[in-house]
């Protein structure tokens, strides 16, 4: 893997010179984007738009439009907007994991430490794998101010950037209905519905299997084979009736253990 940022973990006066990984891939199949008529691949370009001439990366530069002017801005004028948060994921608070709504995840990477930073590493992993703690910190990359937490695990620490507030959106926007009445027996048949399917998380057993029948489909359709589209089934009871339902999702489950 290479390396996507390079800098240092601020913990208090201590800096730990790390180096960032994504912690993800991508599971989609590669398709491609062809011409409807010729299958021709379609070509995306960074087109100057008074020329119409195709420009090359090493051209092209970011700028900010202030009174019908752009202000063109270096890799310099980035890094001296922040020189610390450029080269530092500066950490400023340790909190408790459940303290951070799930909403605010982003997105993983890992991190790995310099040669000269392994023993600060170690102490920041295991100090925070004692107290059950994570550490909140700032950090740019990309020309962005992210927020991000990092939390340890039995090999490495783990950086996750998170959302700051003003990036979630305010629920109150949905037309949401007034809160319907529920019946005592209903909840307590949802909730052993729910007791009864609940067991321990294993995210191993869960697959991507869009992905995998797509395939399938592909590998048909080289075939010359025709693929029909199955039917939607409805897999709950057809009574409209709450308790009728859950009483038909508790038999189902019933049924599928024996």
């Amino acid at each position: 893997m290479r390396p996507i940022w390079t800098g240092a973990i601020g913990f208090g006066l201590v800096n730990i010179p790390v180096k960032i990984y994504s912690a993800t891939q991508s599971s989609n199949l590669d398709l491609d984007m062809l011409d409807k008529k010729d299958h021709s691949n379609i070509r995306f370009m960074r087109v100057n738009e008074k020329t119409g001439k195709e420009v090359a990366w090493e051209n092209i530069v970011k700028g900010y439009k202030m009174d019908d002017k752009y202000i063109v801005l270096s890799d310099k004028d980035f890094e001296a907007a922040s020189a610390k948060k450029t080269k530092t994921i500066e950490i400023s608070d340790f909190v408790k994991e459940d303290e951070i709504g799930s909403i605010y995840y982003e997105t993983p990477y890992y991190l790995e430490p310099d040669k000269s930073g392994t023993r600060a590493y170690e102490l920041l992993r295991q100090a925070l794998l004692k107290t059950g703690k994570i550490g909140v910190a700032t950090f740019v990359m990309r020309s962005k101010e992210s927020l991000a937490i990092l939390k340890a695990t039995k090999d490495l620490i783990i950086l996750n950037r998170i959302r700051f507030a003003e990036e979630i959106r305010e629920f109150k926007e949905l037309a949401l209905p007034e809160k319907a009445e529920v019946k005592p027996a209903e909840l307590q048949m949802a909730v052993t519905l729910i007791n009864q399917l609940t067991g321990k998380f294993d995210i191993s057993q869960y697959k991507d299997t869009y992905n995998a029948e797509l395939l399938r489909l592909i590998q048909a359709k080289a075939k010359g084979q025709k693929v029909k589209a199955p039917e939607m089934k409805v897999v709950h009871s057809k009574t409209k009736d709450l308790m009728e339902q859950l009483k038909a999702s508790l038999d189902t489950k019933r049924k599928k253990a024996s």
